[in-house]
């Protein structure tokens, strides 16, 4: 029984393969301490130095320009392998390959060639666009005001997952006409903090607290203005959440069978002497196999979509109607795959005693970190954004924002 144990399509893709060997090791080696690091809150620096020495930041980049080129359904297959080791570490990250997209989808040759250059180097780059307590829907208190050449950044964001370990932090911002734009700012320039104040059950090593800046410089280049109505980005976000759940339901699932597979005591009124031979315990491990089978699968189909919605950026029209198809088809996958890592990540108990409950097994964190990550952008609505595409025509929107009205 390997790693991968019949979960990828892709591993029948000698590309794939080949991409996927460059990494196992280090994903290896990160799975082996990742219950330490959950127990002991021991933050992520010392895995993320792992994955920069092997560039795994530059997957999406060209190989012209020094990545891996990696396909968007490739890409994908490999977050769910990562997430199996660590979910915290992907999440990190999520910012960072968000953030890949969009220099991938910019038409400013310049900035590409900038940052292409950057990240190539190994360079992280971290997220800071939530704003707590009064901010409104629909703009950022925090602002740039224009200093000579350049501008200074003034404004706090919460939720800024990734930061603490970035180079860098993108980061959505009102311009001097309170008009919103993206700067990217050196994470160690003056005027720049990022705290540790995360106190999420779940996803703890995230480092998803405060960001603060005062007076913090912003280089005139590293400003973007947004002018397309539609956008894969969002649907890119939420469909790493998803890879992120598969393979927190992937480790799961192997450590139930793990320990049904060695567990020697059974009850009386059970079906076997051992557990591994009684049928409706191996039911139950079944069961969270599955579900994280079906989960698998529809990552894969996601990603795929995706793909044709980056194939499609410059065909206008053709555009528009894969990011609109993209966004319904993650919409979709979100109701489903994060019931069905919930209810596997719940039910793999029933497939153990009440030994499985103690802290010192870490099975719990599965639950927990599950859990988080379904709580983000709410399930609840996507349903209803499906529902009333398909009977009313109703195109889905392409910015979240969390805030007062």
């Amino acid at each position: 029984m390997t790693a991968v144990w019949a979960l990828h399509s892709n591993d029948n893709d000698l590309q794939y393969t080949a991409l996927a060997e460059t990494f196992r090791p280090v994903f290896a080696r990160i799975r082996e301490g990742a219950q330490a690091r959950e127990q002991q809150r021991e933050l992520l620096f010392e895995p993320l130095q792992w994955l920069k020495a092997a560039r795994f930041g530059a997957l999406r980049v060209p190989v012209a320009a020094g990545g891996y080129g990696a396909s968007l359904p490739h890409f994908f297959a490999l977050l769910t392998e990562l997430s199996a080791a660590d979910s915290n570490i992907t999440q990190a990250l999520r910012g960072h390959f968000g953030f890949v997209e969009s220099v991938l989808a910019s038409a400013d040759v310049e900035k590409q060639s900038r940052w292409f250059a950057r990240l190539a180097e190994g360079d992280w780059v971290g997220n800071a666009w939530s704003e707590p307590g009064d901010a409104k829907q629909g703009t950022f208190t925090s602002q740039i005001v224009r200093e000579g050449e350049h501008y200074r950044l003034n404004g706090k964001k919460y939720y800024t997952t990734g930061s603490l370990y970035a180079d860098w932090i993108n980061t959505g911002v009102s311009d001097e006409q309170g008009v919103w734009v993206n700067v990217v700012v050196n994470r160690y320039a003056e005027g720049v903090t990022v705290e540790d104040d995360w106190d999420g059950f779940g996803q703890r090593l995230t480092a998803s607290g405060t960001t603060l800046f005062v007076d913090a410089p912003v280089q005139a280049e590293e400003l973007t203005r947004h002018e397309s109505a539609t956008s894969y980005d969002p649907a890119f976000y939420q469909l790493v959440h998803l890879a992120t759940l598969t393979g927190i339901g992937l480790a799961a699932a192997q450590d139930v069978a793990q320990t049904v597979r060695t567990r020697t005591r059974s009850y009386s009124h059970g079906n076997g002497p051992r557990a591994a031979h009684d049928p409706q315990i191996l039911q139950v491990v079944g069961e969270v196999y599955s579900a994280v089978y079906g989960a698998n699968a529809i990552v894969e189909q996601g990603a795929r979509t995706l793909q044709q919605a980056f194939d499609a950026i410059g065909q206008a029209e053709a555009a528009d109607r894969a990011n609109q198809q993209a966004e319904l088809a993650i919409a979709q996958g979100q109701t489903v795959v994060s019931a069905l890592i919930l209810d596997a990540v719940t039910r793999l108990f029933d497939a153990l005693g009440a030994s499985a409950t103690s802290s010192a097994q870490g099975l719990d964190r599965y639950w927990r970190n599950a859990r988080t990550l379904v709580s983000h952008n709410p399930r609840v609505y996507k349903a209803r954004i499906v529902g009333d595409y398909a009977v009313n025509g109703t195109p889905p929107g392409y910015q979240w924002r969390i805030g007062t009205v």
